[in-house]
């Protein structure tokens, strides 16, 4: 790169305002939430580790998340002039090269930062970024397929989260109980992540793109979604009563009840009803993975 061309670079360094919404807070929560499920499934005092507590929600949340937003923007960018011009990379407030960037950024500050939380949580935030990467950009773009790219979202933002959480705390791996019901509820989470696709049918069509509602028809889709999301909560129910966690497996079997007489409805239109199903059904199960961890960490 020559002097000049630095020097342009430099000079269209884009507003800290406009980073942020690139790297879309909204998103946060759900990885930020699993983390703080991993600290309490680990039964370690939070009041003796509440720095690597602190490190390890921004790690989750602005960090690896937020930079996962970031190389979905910048891989999408051409689709999104067409359809979201008024999003920051097709809009010119980030200028230039910066969205890959900011990724690139993003990616070894998340490296570094991981490493110094500890071995497993490295390991876990490699495995995050890879996916945050094949996701969206090629030769993968696992996005395309209804399949692959929700499954790597689930594991991203509910398993490798909570795993994190609990490692970081544990200062090491988490039991074997702890990874059983991190794996499930992850499962669990690819049916929470195609009710997103409901609403880009037409989309999704015109771009190749073969989400399950498009390749399954939208009310097969919709049932698929509930069973996927439903038969994980009744295995993480019977794990916890193998471990005598009765109330923790009392309050999941009780939000699972609700869940189904929500799902009954939502198979009847969901297109329709997909948002008000997140808001009620989703927010239900993340419950469940609360409760889960309260007994799993001796809280409950």
């Amino acid at each position: 790169m020559s002097d000049s061309t630095l020097s342009r670079t430099f000079a269209q360094v884009p507003a800290p305002k406009d980073v942020l919404e690139l790297t879309k807070p909204v998103t946060w929560f759900p990885p930020m939430w699993a983390f703080m499920c991993g600290v309490v499934s680990s039964g370690a005092s939070i009041t003796e580790n509440w720095l690597f507590l602190a490190v390890g929600i921004l790690l989750t949340g602005p960090i690896v998340c937020g930079t996962s937003q970031v190389i979905n923007d910048w891989c999408d960018r051409e689709v999104d002039a067409i359809n979201e011009p008024n999003r920051p990379i097709p809009s010119g407030r980030i200028p230039g090269n910066w969205g890959v960037y900011i990724a690139l950024i993003g990616s070894t500050i998340s490296l570094l930062v991981a490493a110094a939380l500890g071995f497993w949580v490295l390991i876990a935030t490699c495995v995050a970024l890879f996916f945050g990467w094949a996701y969206s950009s090629p030769p993968f773009r696992l996005k395309k397929s209804g399949w692959l790219g929700p499954l790597v979202c689930a594991l991203s933002y509910e398993g490798l989260s909570w795993f994190t959480g609990a490692s970081v705390m544990l200062g090491g791996l988490p039991s074997g109980t702890i990874l059983l019901v991190i794996l499930l509820y992850s499962l669990g989470a690819h049916g929470i992540m195609t009710l997103n696709d409901f609403k880009a049918v037409e989309g999704d069509t015109e771009m190749g793109l073969k989400s399950l509602p498009v390749v399954m028809g939208v009310r097969n889709a919709a049932i698929f979604a509930c069973v996927v999301m439903a038969l994980p909560q009744l295995a993480v129910i019977g794990v916890l009563i193998t471990q005598n966690l009765t109330i923790s497996a009392a309050i999941v079997s009780l939000f699972l009840l609700v869940q189904l007489g929500l799902m009954v409805r939502l198979v009847g239109a969901p297109r329709k009803l997909a948002p008000w199903y997140n808001a009620t059904g989703v927010s239900l199960y993340v419950f469940g993975m609360l409760a889960s961890a309260l007994g799993l960490g001796g809280y409950i």
